[in-house]
C-alpha cells in the first residue's frame, strides 16, 4: 500500500479541499453584458411616482387650461398638460424595457385633488387650488428626483430622472410666475430617506427582482469560498492522517 509523505499528505489535503470547496459554492448567476443594472427600491419609486403624477396632473392642466379665470393659468395648465403627455410616454417606456409594472390611476390623494379642483366654487377658487396642489406636489417629487438621478446605477432610470428633474423645476417656475403660490403654506422640505423610507413594500419587490443583474456580492461569494476550502481540508486531512 503506498504511503504518503506528511508534506505530499498535506499538499494532496489541500488541494481535495479546494475542488471540494468549489463544488460546493452555490450556482452564482453572472449579468450578461449590456444588461440594465437590478433596480433599487428608489428606483422603483422614482418610477411609480413619475407614473402617478403624469395620471392626475395632465387632467388638472386639462381643466386649468379651459377653466383657469386667469389667461396666465390657462396658459400654464395647457403646457403642464403637454410636457406630461410626454414625460407619462417615457415612463411608460422605461418601465416596458425595465419589466415593471406601473400604476394605472392617481393615487387617492390625487383623484381628490382632483375632485377639489372640479368642485371649486368659481374659476378665481380653480385658480388657486390647481397652483397651490400642483406646487406642492412637485416640490415633494422633486427631492425624490434629485436623489435617484444622484444614486441610481441603472443608466435607463438615470436618463428618466434628468428629464423628470427638467420638467418638475420648469414647472415649478411656471406655477410660481401666477403669482398665487404661498410659499408660507407649502410643506417642509423632506430628507430623500425620509420618502424612501415609505416604500417598504417597493423595497421587498426590488430584493425579489433581478432586472438584468446577478444581486450577488463578491464578497460573500469569496467567504464561502474560504469557509468550504478550510471545511474539505479538514475533511481530507482526517480521511488521509497517518494512523
Amino acid at each position: 500500500m503506498l504511503r504518503l509523505r506528511p508534506a505530499r499528505l498535506r499538499a494532496a489535503a489541500v488541494l481535495t479541499g479546494i475542488v471540494a470547496g468549489i463544488f460546493a459554492l452555490p450556482a452564482v448567476a453572472l449579468a450578461a453584458p449590456g444588461v440594465p443594472t437590478q433596480l433599487s427600491a428608489a428606483d422603483l419609486t422614482l418610477l411609480t411616482a413619475v407614473r402617478q403624477a403624469g395620471l392626475w396632473e395632465m387632467p388638472a392642466g386639462q381643466m386649468a387650461a379651459a377653466r383657469g379665470s386667469h389667461a396666465r393659468v390657462r396658459e400654464i395648465g395647457g403646457i403642464i398638460a403637454e410636457q406630461h403627455v410626454k414625460l407619462d410616454q417615457d415612463v411608460v417606456d422605461a418601465a416596458n424595457k425595465l419589466g415593471v409594472t406601473l400604476p394605472s390611476q392617481p393615487t387617492a390623494q390625487q383623484q381628490g385633488w382632483l375632485k377639489e379642483m372640479q368642485s371649486a366654487s368659481s374659476d378665481q377658487e380653480f385658480d388657486q387650488i390647481f397652483v397651490t396642489r400642483l406646487r406642492a406636489a412637485h416640490g415633494k417629487i422633486f427631492s425624490t428626483i434629485a436623489a435617484v438621478r444622484a444614486g441610481t446605477r441603472n443608466d435607463i432610470v438615470r436618463k428618466l430622472a434628468e428629464e423628470a428633474a427638467t420638467v418638475v423645476n420648469g414647472h415649478m417656475d411656471l406655477l410660481e410666475s401666477t403669482g398665487l403660490v404661498r410659499f408660507g403654506e407649502l410643506p417642509p422640505a423632506a430628507l430623500p430617506q425620509q420618502d424612501l423610507a415609505a416604500s417598504g413594500s417597493l423595497r421587498q419587490a426590488a430584493q425579489g427582482r433581478a432586472l438584468g443583474g446577478s444581486g450577488f456580492s463578491p464578497t460573500v461569494v469569496w467567504v464561502v469560498l474560504i469557509a468550504a476550502v478550510v471545511s474539505g481540508t479538514a475533511l481530507t486531512y482526517r480521511v488521509f492522517r497517518p494512523r
